[in-house]
């Protein structure tokens, strides 16, 4: 439906739609489920879900950088903390919720273009902030799935090396977190090109997919993508150890560091 069709059955103009659409307006509950019904949605969870997401937007923590990160990140904290659950794969690094400040030091470090040691500072302080959301009273459930190749980097020497597994096998013992590892090999693993996170939403259809690229962060949620990145990573997860092997595969390397 055009957005000058549904301003006139809404009763307001083209303008208005538009700016709804593109997030200049809010748009209260009741107006989100005379749109589904105009929309002919019949889909009762998606309604209730996005009527639930009106009202006054409260500023999350992420916003006191604002001026000081690039805007992918604000996004990627605000999705992780409206997530209903995550899940991980990373071929070469450690994913970002489970590093260690220490870790995410050298890390930051060693990107191009250099950043500036405040830079650093900022991304570091936030990337730690982010982990809030694994903590608390209702933490949120993260799956991990990590290769061997990102245990045995070596990012920042022998002590940062040892800290930072050290740091995943206790963050695994947590109820809420589960580490699982794909070991050499495990063969040929789809979506090994690039690192996936997969966010989870109070229904499938408001899931969001992050991927890290070269040129930053992307934010992809239409369903053929959700649906493919689901499969990549059940396939993934298949094909790592299972969480108590996959503890002693990161111990082992640990103690060989």
């Amino acid at each position: 439906m055009s957005a000058a069709t549904a301003a006139s059955l809404l009763g307001g103009n083209q303008t208005q739609i538009s700016n709804i659409e593109a997030g200049r307006h809010g748009v209260s509950a009741d107006r989100v489920r005379t749109l589904a019904r105009l929309y002919s949605c019949g889909d009762q969870d998606y309604i209730d879900a996005l009527a639930a997401m009106t009202g006054t937007r409260t500023r999350g923590w992420w916003e006191e950088y604002r001026e000081f990160l690039p805007i992918g990140l604000l996004d990627l904290a605000e999705v992780e903390h409206h997530s209903t659950y995550v899940r991980v794969a990373t071929m070469v690094h450690i994913p970002g919720l489970l590093q260690t400040t220490a870790h995410a030091r050298v890390v930051f470090n060693a990107g191009i273009p250099q950043l500036a040691p405040y830079e650093v500072e900022h991304r570091v302080s936030h990337r730690i902030k982010r982990q809030a959301i694994l903590h608390g009273d209702t933490p949120t459930p993260l799956t991990a799935i990590i290769h061997e190749a990102a245990l045995r980097m070596g990012y920042g020497g022998s002590t940062v090396v040892r800290g930072q597994l050290q740091h995943l096998i206790d963050m695994g013992e947590r109820d809420n977190v589960t580490v699982v590892v794909i070991p050499f090999g495990a063969g040929p693993l789809p979506g090994s090109g690039q690192s996936v996170v997969y966010f989870g939403g109070p229904v499938p259809q408001l899931d969001t997919v992050e991927l890290d690229t070269s040129h930053g962060i992307e934010l992809v949620d239409a369903e053929a993508q959700l649906i493919n990145y689901r499969n990549v990573l059940d396939r993934m997860q298949g094909y790592a150890h299972k969480p108590a092997a996959s503890r002693d595969l990161i111990h082992r390397i640990a103690q060989s560091s």
